[in-house]
Parts: C-alpha cells; sequence; structure tokens
C-alpha cells in the first residue's frame, strides 16, 4: 500500500490545508442546514394556532420534515461516489433554501405540509459531510473527524432553538405582527444558506490531492464503470442494514427531539416560547463535544480492541441511551427534567459518533453509498418515532417510552455488525502506513479468535 495524503491529526487551529479547510467549512455548512432544517420548530406554538393544526396534523408536519430525506441521502450518497463532495454540496445548499425562506407562504396545513416536506432534502447534507471527512483523513482519525463534524453540524439543530426565538422576537419589535414575524424570520437561515454554498464551492476541494474533474483529467481518478456495482454490494451487506437500524435508534431520536421538544416544554411545563427553546436548545447544544467523544472513544476502542472493539463500544452507548430516555419519559418535575435530557443528549451523540466510527469501515469502495444508506436510517428511525408522536391515543410522555424501549431493544443490534479477520488485518495495516508509527500489535494477529 502507497501513503496517501489523508491527514492523520486533526489541527483545529489550522484553515490553510484543503484537510482542514474542509473540516471546517463541511461542519459550519452542515450546521446552517440544521438551522433551515428546523428553524420553524421552536415557533409551531404559534404555527399550530394560526394554522388550526391538531396533534395528529403536527405528528404528520414532523415525519414529513425528516421523510422526504431518506430517499435523499440514498441518492445523495451515490452522487457523491461519482461527482465528489464539493459539487453535490453547493447544489444541496442552494436548492435547499428556496424552500426554507418559501415556507412563509404557507396559509394552511397543505400548504406548510409540503414546504416542510421540500426543506427535508437539506437532511441529506449529512451524508456529504460524513464523505467529504472520510476521503480527507486517515482511519487512525477519520472517526474523529466525521463525528466532530457531523456534531458541530448537528449543534445548529440546538442553537436553532435559543435563536429563532429571538430571530422571531426582533421581526415582532420592528412592528411585525406574530402572524408575519414567523414568516420573515425563516428568510434569515435560508439567505445563510445561499451564502454558505458560495464558500463550499469556492474554497473547499473533493480530495487532498484536487478535486474529481481534475483527478480525471490527469487520469488518476477513472471513471468507475462498476458503480452501481458499488452500490449494490452495500445493499446487500446485512452489517449495512444493522447500522440504519442503530442509527435510526440515535440520529432518528435526535430529530425526534428537535422537532418535539420546545412544544413538548410548553405544553407540559407551562413554559413560554422563548423559555422552552432555550430548554430544549440544551439538547442540541451537547453536540459540542458529544458526538466528538463517540467519535473519538470509538477510535480509541478500535486503536486498541480491532473493529469489533468500535461495535462493542457502540453498543454499551446506545443501551445506555435507550435506559436514560426511559428516565426523561417518566419525569414530571422541571428541573429534573433538564437534568435528564442532558444525560440523554450526551449517549444519543455519543452513539452517532459511534456509528460513523465504524461506518467507513464497512466498504471501502462505496463508503457514500453506505454512509447513504446508513444515514437515511437516521431519518427512518425519525419517520417511525413521529407516528408514536401523532397517535391521539398517546401522551408526548407515553410516545417517548415507547421510543426508549425501542431504542433498548435495537442497541442488541450492534452484535449482528461483524467483521472478519481479513477485514481487522487490512483496517490494521492501513492505519499503520497511514501513520507511519508503531502501533498497538494487531488485535487479529495476536489472538486469531477474534
Amino acid at each position: 500500500m502507497k501513503k496517501s495524503a489523508k491527514a492523520t491529526k486533526i489541527n483545529l487551529l489550522n484553515f490553510k490545508t484543503p484537510q482542514m479547510r474542509a473540516f471546517h467549512i463541511t461542519w459550519m455548512a452542515f450546521f446552517l442546514c440544521f438551522f433551515g432544517w428546523f428553524g420553524i420548530a421552536p415557533m409551531m406554538a404559534i404555527v399550530r394556532d394560526e394554522l388550526s393544526l391538531t396533534k395528529s396534523q403536527i405528528g404528520d408536519i414532523m415525519i414529513a420534515s425528516v421523510a422526504i430525506t431518506i430517499v435523499a441521502r440514498l441518492v445523495i450518497g451515490y452522487l457523491c461516489d461519482k461527482m465528489g463532495p464539493r459539487k453535490v454540496y453547493t447544489a444541496i445548499l442552494i436548492l435547499g433554501s428556496f424552500p426554507v425562506m418559501l415556507i412563509g407562504l404557507s396559509n394552511s396545513f397543505e400548504t406548510f405540509l409540503l414546504f416542510r416536506l421540500a426543506i427535508g432534502i437539506i437532511g441529506a447534507s449529512f451524508v456529504i459531510t460524513q464523505f467529504h471527512t472520510s476521503l480527507m483523513f486517515a482511519p487512525n482519525v477519520v472517526g474523529t473527524a466525521n463525528a466532530t463534524t457531523a456534531g458541530w453540524g448537528n449543534l445548529g439543530g440546538g442553537v436553532t432553538q435559543m435563536v429563532m426565538p429571538l430571530v422571531f422576537s426582533g421581526f415582532m419589535a420592528l412592528g411585525f405582527v406574530q402572524t408575519a414575524a414567523w414568516r420573515y424570520s425563516m428568510v434569515v437561515p435560508g439567505i445563510a444558506l445561499l451564502l454558505m454554498a458560495f464558500v463550499y464551492y469556492r474554497f473547499t476541494q473533493d480530495t487532498p490531492e484536487g478535486n474529481y474533474d481534475q483527478l480525471r483529467a490527469q487520469g488518476k481518478l477513472k471513471a468507475k464503470k462498476k458503480d452501481k456495482g458499488s452500490f449494490m454490494a452495500a445493499v446487500k451487506d446485512v452489517r449495512v442494514w444493522g447500522l440504519f437500524l442503530i442509527y435510526g435508534a440515535c440520529f432518528g431520536v435526535e430529530l425526534t427531539i428537535n422537532n418535539v421538544s420546545a412544544i413538548y416544554y410548553t405544553d407540559y411545563f407551562s413554559l413560554d416560547m422563548k423559555t422552552a427553546g432555550l430548554i430544549a436548545g440544551l439538547f442540541g447544544l451537547m453536540n459540542l463535544f458529544a458526538r466528538s467523544l463517540g467519535g473519538f472513544f470509538g477510535d480509541r476502542f478500535g486503536n486498541k480492541f480491532g473493529l469489533k472493539g468500535r461495535v462493542n463500544f457502540l453498543f454499551v452507548v446506545l443501551f445506555i441511551e435507550g435506559i436514560m430516555l426511559l428516565g426523561f419519559s417518566q419525569i414530571t418535575l422541571l428541573p429534573l427534567a433538564i437534568i435528564t435530557m442532558i444525560f440523554f443528549s450526551l449517549f444519543v451523540q455519543m452513539s452517532e459518533g459511534a456509528t460513523f466510527s465504524v461506518v467507513p469501515f464497512i466498504n471501502k469502495k462505496a463508503v457514500g453509498s453506505v454512509s447513504g444508506i446508513v444515514g437515511a436510517g437516521g431519518n427512518a428511525g425519525a419517520v417511525a418515532a413521529g407516528f408514536l408522536f401523532k397517535t391521539e391515543s398517546l401522551t408526548y410522555p407515553q410516545a417517548l417510552f415507547f421510543l426508549g424501549c425501542g431504542v433498548v431493544v435495537i442497541s442488541f443490534v450492534s452484535f449482528a455488525v461483524r467483521f472478519s479477520e481479513a477485514d481487522e488485518k487490512v483496517a490494521y495495516e492501513e492505519e499503520s502506513i497511514e501513520t507511519q508509527g508503531d502501533l498497538i500489535p494487531s488485535p487479529v494477529i495476536v489472538n486469531q479468535n477474534v
């Protein structure tokens, strides 16, 4: 194997290398995508009153916001393999900005639902974020890089809960009535997405060696005739679908909480919009470090115990996530609910980071396709959860309890994600070459029963 130009270290203060530029710009782009994706969520109580929405209709809107992302993530993963992340990310930022800005034109449940559905396309940006960092960073830090860029991007979900009520209040202070203020507020994240599209196209490149077009012109990147075959190989791999379910049980839960937390605290703890938004935002703010911790420890367990170590760590954090969610669903005292939610959030996001510390090792020839399928699992989980929250016979606490039960059960699917001795050996050898250092002995070489 030849040493690649992938970065073996994450230097957060470095903005000059293509690897670190991609690192910082991908998380910033994903942050703004979350800002647009869930910008309307903290204002849903006002939208509900204006459009006279029922509990079932709010559930339908929650489902719509994440449903189309399932298909979008599958398509985006394939496009990344074909076109490279730079062009694909630029396109999705531009396309996604329009429904974000235009949702203010909604005047009924049906029109609001359609705009919410269209906005969900932005969620596919996650796949590009993971794909781009996977191309830029070596195996010894790829889990940490993936987790950090995704986690800091997901941070947008928490910041949105806090900032959008302030943006709304700003328009109210300018003299707009409530029914107009929430509509104009959504123009702000839409414009931010357009500006980021320019930044992404101008300041990033697809790989450490250059853009896909440039590499093809130089003969360094040949068009693959088996792209479709690589995608089908990912589809046929049972481990991919195991991670699909697992990601649904962590990222799907995060999407659900992003959608429901503000209105949950408003209705069940009698809080105003600003206060409910601030508390709901604490859940997303854990992404500042929690998802990175999941990727970091995934890498550490991988370095010490091989690929099996990454999977075992994933099981532990996902199982604890489920237990914490069960506890949160039963709490009626506000201070205790906030504390429990914070710890629950920690394990939700660590589970996400741990999942994508495993993803890059499933199929090296179809990283985009695998990322797309697993990423779509997060939205599939959110869709499934949405049906719980739209059911008229279930209260929100009851829906959260059943969701927690599902997470606990799915955590055991981790044991279906298995790697052969050959997989372990290849991962170890690749890491040795990328780092050019002396690593611990490969678990496969030391113990052939691993």
